[in-house]
């Protein structure tokens, strides 16, 4: 049987979506699928959630995990992604990789013999879009529109707007003129018969959304910093804008939130912010993800 890897939103079908989703929900009953299995984490970039939850995901599911801080390893000695591939191919089931440069993440795949998971690179960040879509999908938000607002370019907008494509969404990106989704995506989006909206004035853009998700902007190098700032602030979620948006939409942010700079405190703490059952839902999706690229239900 061929390995299965989730490197991005782009490999998995709407079909497949659809099962992750289900099996989301199965293994929420205590199923120790993995017992005798092990999942090894390089980590070249920082993380809270994605570890965290990867960790205990395994640990749940009847596995281990091992955390392998990049800068601890031979590939801070200039081991090659391949050959560090090849090696924990001898000890592992299964292999996550939050990297700064998605080249790195496709080149450790390449060479690995096991499933490889992409916990976060510079083109997309495939696990935290599904676990958006299991909470949108609890809070009765399945056929609704999402307004995605902030960098349309950043890793979560980019997966999470592929996935709510494929789960059958109506997707608004709501950005700074001069800005848009990567056209990569949209023609991905096409494909599954959603052309993405994109609207740049902010209060129209979430005046009739169902989900309102705030997209974290960089303020990119020395050079860009003013005028990114300049572009991205205007596209806070503030009360004001709130005060335009439906009253039973929701709020989300993959988190950390910058407060005070792309969502407001009042907000991220309102009655409409479902922030903390986001993060929540993080672990039982990386139960499901790790369970069927292990083929264990």
């Amino acid at each position: 049987m061929k390995k299965r890897n989730l490197l991005s939103i782009r490999e998995l079908s709407s079909d497949e979506i659809e099962e992750l989703m289900k099996l989301t929900e199965e293994l929420k009953k205590g199923k120790k699928v993995l017992e005798g299995k092990t999942l090894a984490m390089i980590f070249e970039r920082p993380s809270t959630r994605t570890r965290v939850s990867f960790e205990v995901a395994m640990t749940q599911l009847g596995g281990h995990a091992i955390y392998i801080d990049l800068g601890g390893s031979q590939l801070s000695r200039g081991e090659s992604m391949a050959d560090t591939a090849r090696a924990l191919s001898q000890y592992v089931d299964v292999a996550l990789a939050r990297v700064y440069k998605h080249e790195e993440l496709e080149e450790f795949a390449k060479y690995a013999s096991m499933p490889v998971i992409n916990g976060l690179s510079d083109k997309e960040h495939p696990c935290q879009a599904l676990g958006d879509l299991v909470t949108i999908r609890q809070k009765g938000k399945k056929k609704g529109k999402v307004a995605i607002v902030g960098d349309p370019e950043a890793s979560v907008a980019s997966s999470l707007m592929l996935a709510c494509a494929k789960a059958g969404m109506e997707v608004t990106a709501v950005c700074p003129r001069g800005y848009a989704p990567k056209e990569e995506y949209l023609e991905e989006t096409r494909k599954s018969g959603t052309d993405v909206h994109v609207v740049h004035e902010i209060l129209d853009g979430v005046a009739d959304a169902d989900v309102i998700y705030a997209a974290s902007w960089k303020p990119g190098e020395e050079s860009e910093k003013e005028e990114r700032s300049k572009a991205f602030l205007p596209f806070q979620l503030n009360s004001k804008v709130m005060g335009k948006a439906g009253k039973d939409c929701i709020v989300m942010h993959a988190l950390p939130a910058r407060r005070g700079v792309e969502i407001t405190s009042d907000v991220l703490d309102s009655k409409n912010s479902v922030v903390w059952e986001q993060a929540a839902n993080r672990l039982h999706v990386q139960k499901a993800i790790l369970a069927w690229l292990l083929k264990q239900k």
